[in-house]
């Protein structure tokens, strides 16, 4: 029988002296129960402590990962002299999140800082990278990475411990246990062992060819201390017959195909070097719902998809099992076979051989992390490169090595084992016995570090990165494409690029549809990713040549559809009741989409009845137009297509005045460039006249304008979105701030920039608005999408011309003395010439300080300089802006800075519905 009957849920501490026997006499170890009591109002631990812990292991990049002594002893001493890494501090989350109110797991609680890969249900997250590493060795349970196939079981709290689960099929004396069964009579081991999603890193695959799988990123990995009963016990005791070859494994979760299940050898399951285990407590406490509470399989060193979660029956067979998860789910298929083939012929899922079980060995890059930045000015001389490395089936990682010339030439890591701690402890842990000394095997992950000069990282490409095990399996140069997008372990590239006085790095990619990475910026170059070189290089480092993929047109129609429309039915829908807009004479409907589209619903509503082939394709991504298909309604017809060409003309109103305001939201209007004002170098302010004296523009605070330019040369349209600095009550002109990229020897710059630049004055110009889906309406009150939210106060993050829209609300708020909504500004440049509308935010912001504060951080500053330094992280952000329940922050800038912050502001808590890109 059991030392100790530990059996805790974080959520009872508090009531222990009242709870039934099973919790009371389960109470953690008093580590535990001294974090626990420190978070008494988990919202605000979480908000708070732990941001603030995150951020000060952040300071000093790139953090270190749990110190490992090299010296240690390699005998059993007492537990009291042994160090063993403990958990990271933890809270158990109470707020169900908006997302899952409306689903089947609605009473599951869980953590924001989560990435969703596959929306709002099933759940399916990991953690941001960073967030993940900075926890240390061991994985908090808020952050462990979660694969759900369906609905999460629902398990009261006074059916625990009378949870039934039976041991049956090919065994002689067939069992029928509870949980306070398995507590009481059975021994209890604790083991660190970590779990890792067959997918991770599947993005990287999805990038190169859509897989049938969704889109890991390198977070699918986490470590947890178990505590439960080893899964040999019980089929010892239940005595399997002479036939016995396999022990299949089915749990609660009820999906459309069945309960889920899969199997594993018999031979593994008895053998103890292989640590299988059922186990019903994670570092300490109860198994949270996401994790299979109240009782899980954990199978060490193999894919995450063996460890049965909500565990009912271990069924002990001859043959593997024939659940249809375990078929069709977890294989790897010969990389010719296509979907098609796939779905078309069944004998590829029911081949054995090609059923995963035991990890590949793997690793991956956390610092320096992705679109990180590393000063060559005043900055160290070296720079520390961590990640991490795992192998599979117990075999050790016994090297991790870096190369800076694409594989040329290879520098050895130093490799930490976290793991190995725990061998010299003989001691109870979490009710378990620690029961490592004698075991070979390793079940966890490790973490690697090299210190690399700064000026070789200056002089490199990227830096690469591969893992190697005891048995010498090694990650191959290229990936291994495959159906499912499984086993995904190339070497993890990380992409170095100068920047001015900054090196940058990119990951490969960012998980989910999260943007960013280099294979997709490789990709949308033209790059082709399956060429052996990245998709960058023809012939090795030497080679000029980039291989593109052959240029494929996006079809945007709907397969065999023949539906001709006329003029008059596409006049019936040029409202917001059910819009039809036209591309290249294809007729669309766009009410379906009205609610997602990026821009808001007016950008769908303004081009009701309209041809906005020239908006839609300057403007669309191949991503946008691959998803048309699905609102293609049919084609105009020769008549219609003569009368939507002809122009149409908006130079009065209908009673024959001339209008009041010069925008159209559905036609194009013409201004003439009046004046060109220098602001610097490479900024200019374009005023154009209107209509008339007494015309105003008509634009709303926040939303913003196209501009349509004829390009010279091949009369292509050149479409951009600007926002305009002049007061929306000032008539007769409108002013507009740009910034225009000029052509350099190393790139092309900016084509509508360009173009405005060289207007002589007097010439034409076309606008078209308002657009946007953002509306400041005063004092606090603002319309998204056409929802109305009122705000406290807004968090302004801007870089370079982006403070366009920024300036624009941030004066409407200033100038209202009675509007109480307070701002905060950051604004970020290079130089202090670069700081763009700074004497008018300077100017509102005088004799506002309660309302007003404007900050703006250099990354080239002079010495004289007396504001903030460096680029806008979310260290910097968090400092200045920290989060608040009303406010709304406002962002618009570089798309590597939008990133950027998007990430950081997600690990500090802020909720997607509170961030607002322009």
């Amino acid at each position: 029988m059991a030392e100790s009957l530990d059996f805790t849920t974080t959520s009872f501490l508090s009531s222990a002296k009242a709870a039934p026997w099973w919790i009371v006499m389960l109470v953690p170890s008093n580590d535990v129960v001294t974090r626990a009591k420190t978070m008494e109002d988990p919202d605000v631990f979480h908000q708070d402590k732990h941001s603030r812990d995150v951020v000060e292991k952040h300071e000093q990049l790139p953090p270190t990962p749990p110190s490992t002594d090299d010296n240690a002893s390699t005998t059993s001493t007492q537990s009291d002299d042994v160090e063993i890494p403990l958990p990271p501090p933890t809270y158990v989350p109470s707020r169900v999140l908006d997302q899952d109110k409306k689903t089947p797991d609605a009473h599951v609680p869980r953590d924001p800082r989560l990435i969703r890969l596959t929306g709002v249900h099933p759940f399916n997250v990991e953690a941001p990278l960073s967030a993940l590493f900075n926890e240390g060795f061991l994985t908090s349970p808020e952050l462990f990475y979660v694969r759900n196939h369906g609905a999460v079981p629902e398990v009261k709290e006074s059916d625990i411990p009378d949870w039934e689960f039976s041991v049956e099929g090919l065994v002689e004396r067939p069992l029928s246990l509870t949980l306070r069964q398995l507590i009481a009579e059975y021994e209890q081991k604790t083991c660190p062992i970590t779990l890792v999603c067959a997918g991770n890193r599947r993005k990287e695959q999805n990038q190169v060819r859509k897989s049938k799988g969704f889109s890991w990123g390198s977070a699918g990995v986490s470590t947890a201390l178990f505590t439960g009963v080893a899964m040999a016990d019980l089929i010892r005791k239940a005595r399997p017959k002479r036939k016995a070859r396999y022990v299949c494994m089915e749990g609660a979760d009820k999906l459309p195909n069945g309960f889920y299940g899969t199997s594993v050898k018999l031979n593994w399951v008895m053998d103890p070097n292989r640590g299988m285990m059922l186990a019903h407590k994670m570092n300490g406490e109860m198994l949270r719902p996401d994790h299979g509470k109240p009782l899980r399989a954990v199978i060490p060193g193999q894919i995450g998809g063996r460890s049965v979660k909500w565990l009912k029956k271990l069924i002990v067979t001859s043959e593997p099992s024939d659940n249809w998860y375990h078929i069709y789910d977890n294989r790897v298929l010969p990389t010719m076979v296509s979907p098609e083939e796939s779905a078309n012929n069944p004998k590829w899922w029911t081949d054995d051989r090609y059923a995963i079980y035991d990890l590949s060995t793997n690793s991956a890059t956390v610092y320096p992390a992705h679109e990180e930045q590393l000063s060559l000015v005043g900055g160290p001389a070296s720079y520390v490169a961590k990640g991490y490395a795992y192998g599979g089936g117990g075999r050790r990682v016994t090297r991790v090595e870096l190369s800076l010339d694409k594989g040329k030439s290879w520098r050895l890591a130093t490799i930490e084992y976290p793991e190995d701690k725990y061998r010299d402890a003989e001691q109870h842990l979490y009710g378990g016995r620690l029961d490592m000394s004698w075991r070979e095997s390793c079940f966890c992950w490790c973490f690697w570090s090299l210190n690399v000069p700064v000026a070789d990282l200056a002089n490199s490409k990227d830096l690469l990165v591969r893992a190697m095990d005891e048995s010498m399996n090694i990650q191959p140069r290229d990936m291994y494409w495959n159906v499912l997008g499984m086993m995904n372990n190339p070497w993890f590239r990380v992409t170095v690029s100068r920047e001015g006085d900054f090196l940058r790095f990119e990951h490969p990619t960012q998980p989910a549809l999260m943007p960013g990475g280099w294979m997709e910026r490789v990709k949308k170059a033209g790059g082709n990713l399956a060429n052996g070189y990245w998709g960058e290089k023809l012939g090795g480092e030497d080679g000029e040549e980039t291989v593109p993929e052959a240029a494929k047109e996006v079809p945007m129609k709907k397969a065999g559809l023949s539906r001709s429309i006329t003029i008059d039915e596409l006049r019936k829908h040029d409202d917001e009741n059910d819009p039809w807009f036209v591309i290249n004479n294809e007729v669309y409907s766009g009410t379906s989409f009205m609610k997602e589209h990026p821009g808001g619903a007016q950008s769908i509503i303004s081009a009701a009845g309209l041809d906005t082939t020239d908006e839609f394709m300057a403007i669309h991504s191949e991503t946008a137009k691959s998803m048309m298909p699905g609102y293609h309604i049919g084609t105009l017809d020769a008549a219609a297509q003569k009368t939507l060409s002809e122009p149409e003309m908006h130079t009065v109103s209908s009673s024959g005045e001339p209008e009041p305001t010069f925008l159209r939201s559905r036609a194009w209007t013409t201004a003439s460039l009046h004046s060109k004002q220098i602001i610097s170098s490479d900024t200019r302010i374009f005023r154009f006249r209107l209509a008339h004296e007494g015309q105003t523009v008509g634009l709303p605070i926040g939303q913003h304008l196209m501009i349509r330019l004829r390009d010279p040369v091949s009369r292509e349209a050149i479409i951009r979105s600007y926002t305009p600095i002049s007061d929306p009550q000032q008539t007769g002109y409108l002013d507009v701030l740009v910034k225009v990229y000029f052509d350099t020897t190393a790139a092309k710059g900016g084509r509508m920039s360009q173009a405005l630049d060289a207007l002589p004055i007097g010439h034409g110009v076309d606008f078209k608005g308002p657009i946007g889906k953002f509306e400041y309406l005063g004092h606090g009150l603002c319309t998204i999408s056409g929802t109305e939210r009122r705000v406290r106060k807004f968090v302004m993050i801007c870089a370079g011309s982006g403070v366009t829209p920024i300036f624009q609300v941030f004066r409407a708020v200033m100038k209202d003395s009675s509007d109480p909504t307070t701002c905060t500004v950051l604004n970020g440049n290079r130089l202090v010439e670069d700081i763009l509308c700074k004497e008018d935010l300077d100017a509102l912001a005088k004799g506002n300080e309660a309302r007003a504060r404007v900050l703006y951080t250099l990354t080239r500053a002079a010495d004289e300089w007396q504001g903030l330094r460096g680029r806008i992280d979310g260290e910097l952000v968090e400092k200045h802006c920290p989060r608040d329940e009303g406010s709304l922050v406002l962002i618009c800038g570089p798309e590597a800075l939008e990133k950027t912050i998007h990430i950081a502001l997600r690990q500090q808590g802020w909720e997607d519905d509170q961030l607002l890109f322009f």
